[in-house]
């Protein structure tokens, strides 16, 4: 059996936020009669596509940033990322803006470890992931008004504990941090 697309009607805007905007969307499934079979609805938030940067310094260590997440009411322990922002001309500018931004750390070589869907059950949008290397402090933090944020050093080789003692928990994070070892793996 293959599956394939459901037809779509137009979506139907239902909020718009800051960050993004709530769509109804309706389907029929694949092989359904319109004039038979009721739409479904489906609910979707179109959102930009966001970036996250693994910083390393020429020492192997990992920039963090640490922040209070309001979704979760809590401190997490991540890495720099954020929002594509329109004047951004690709995903890996939009890392080094938001490495820079969040840290005032600028990297000598930029690279990126793949994409993946955040939710595509509820979400259109990617978030793609790179590794900086070569790290270096070399301007102040530029914070936007939603942002407080602290930076932490890191050796690379403590990430996988972190990760198991549940101290770095950010789902699109721990992505970052599979694929790049599934690339450093590669290269062995």
């Amino acid at each position: 059996m293959t599956i394939r697309p459901w037809r779509k009607l137009p979506p139907e805007p239902l909020a718009q936020a800051k960050v993004f905007t709530l769509h109804r969307e309706r389907a029929y499934p694949p092989d359904a009669d319109p004039d038979k079979t009721a739409a479904r609805d489906f609910y979707v938030i179109h959102a930009p596509d966001w970036v996250n940067v693994i910083p390393l310094t020429p020492a192997d260590e990992v920039v963090l940033v640490e922040q209070y997440r309001h979704g979760i009411h809590h401190v997490t322990l991540e890495i720099p990322g954020g929002m594509a922002d329109a004047e951004d001309e690709t995903p890996a500018a939009a890392a080094a803006r938001e490495l820079e931004e969040e840290t005032g750390y600028v990297a000598a070589s930029i690279e990126p470890l793949g994409y993946c869907h955040p939710n595509p059950a509820i979400q259109n949008n990617r978030c793609f992931s790179f590794v900086a290397r070569g790290v270096q402090k070399l301007k102040p933090t530029r914070f936007d008004g939603n942002e407080d944020l602290a930076t932490r050093l890191v050796p690379l080789t403590s990430i996988p504990e972190l990760i198991a003692q549940g101290r770095i928990t950010h789902a699109l994070v721990i992505v970052a941090f599979h694929r790049l070892r599934l690339m450093d793996n590669a290269r062995r």
